[in-house]
């Protein structure tokens, strides 16, 4: 068999995968409503709990086609008791995007902003929640991507809980990662893509929650006929089946990603991810790229670059130049401010990245961009 071309994708997702992840998908034609391949859903499905340490008697995990935006639409669709709210804390362009969410189906909602270069104010989340005694869900991102901050989940969920508040967190960008305990990080339900942290294809989704939770949920307003929690739920309960066509090809990849995470291993894993990282920002530092957040806020995985304030400075020149040579970067997601992101992601390592950076380099000099990197005086 001819060897498939490598690509190194720093960009935040779909990530680089591995080739054994690829021709998994290779497999004879099978009618997903077999019971050979509801059994291969089954274990799939205990898996992505055991990712964040989820004891199997409390939560469960409930699969989805589509992109991870579709899970952030199910728990916000789904989990909401008839006359409460949900509470955002949103400092970031994923958390906006579960507040244009809940402003499309018309549910109550606080939208708590923070800016997005800095971690929420604890003290106003709590003040948002003595204020408003009728919220029964906080709803926060983990890593926001478009810019690579961490948010304080553990903290965030030990507030929802004193105020009786359910705890969803968007982890569609730390899931398999950043290592997570969901009892520890009093995480009530998280959610993620296979093709981020799992290493896997595009096309599945999966919701991890509290059993207890979702079947209280079915006497929740019914919002979505396609997007309902504890619809899917049941009838996976009931069938070891998703209730629509799932994407069969996609799952079994996404079987074979999950053994090679656990044969890695969550620590060597996150190790792995942390070394990617650090070469990153050395790559930035030596050619004297700043980044948006301070470090002591990131998430390890994503750094977001401030374009330079340089009139040779062209992205898409820069971006086609590493294309045509395997490495693919990625424009940042704030408005107003220039900034590309590098991102930890995938079946990658040191040495790609310090491959990566040589390419960069030489894009840069080809387009005249000045090396220190030029940034006007004013920080902003």
């Amino acid at each position: 068999m001819e060897t498939i071309k490598r690509n190194i994708l720093l960009n935040p997702g779909p990530s680089t995968t591995t080739d054994t992840v690829k021709l998994a998908q290779v497999v004879p034609d099978i009618c997903p409503r077999e019971k050979d391949f509801a059994c291969l859903m089954k274990g799939l499905r205990e898996d992505l709990v055991r990712i964040v340490q989820g004891d199997l008697a409390e939560y469960t995990s409930v699969l989805f086609c589509g992109s991870g935006t579709i899970c952030m639409d199910v728990c916000l669709n789904s989990l909401l008791p008839k006359g409460k709210k949900i509470l955002v804390v949103n400092n970031g362009a994923y958390s906006a995007r579960a507040v244009e969410i809940c402003a499309y189906y018309g549910l109550a909602h606080v939208d708590l902003r923070f800016p997005i270069n800095e971690a929420p104010d604890l003290s106003s989340v709590e003040r948002a929640l003595r204020d408003n005694p009728d919220v029964a869900l906080v709803y926060t991102t983990h890593n926001e991507t478009g810019t690579g901050l961490l948010n304080p989940i553990r903290k965030i969920g030990a507030l929802a809980h004193r105020f009786g508040a359910v705890f969803v967190v968007d982890t569609t960008s730390s899931y398999a990662m950043i290592p997570i305990d969901v009892q520890k990080d009093n995480v009530d339900f998280c959610m993620a893509s296979a093709q981020k942290g799992i290493g896997a294809m595009t096309g599945l989704s999966f919701v991890i929650g509290k059993i207890r939770e979702i079947e209280k949920s079915k006497d929740y307003p019914r919002r979505s006929y396609y997007c309902n929690l504890y619809r899917q739920y049941d009838f996976f309960e009931k069938t070891g089946e998703m209730n629509f066509t799932p994407p069969v090809q996609t799952i079994y990849a996404t079987l074979q990603a999950l053994k090679e995470y656990f044969t890695e291993g969550e620590t060597a894993k996150w190790a792995r991810h942390t070394r990617v990282f650090n070469a990153i920002r050395r790559g930035l530092d030596k050619l004297g790229f700043r980044e948006y957040i301070k470090r002591d806020l990131q998430s390890g995985l994503v750094a977001a670059a401030l374009y330079p304030d340089d009139p040779n400075w062209d992205f898409i020149a820069i971006h086609d130049y590493c294309y045509e040579r395997g490495f693919t970067i990625y424009p940042g997601k704030v408005e107003k401010r220039g900034m590309f992101r590098l991102c930890a992601l995938g079946a990658i390592d040191e040495a790609d990245v310090e491959a990566f950076f040589k390419v960069f380099e030489e894009a840069l000099r080809v387009n005249r961009v000045t090396i220190p990197i030029l940034y006007k005086e004013t920080k902003e």
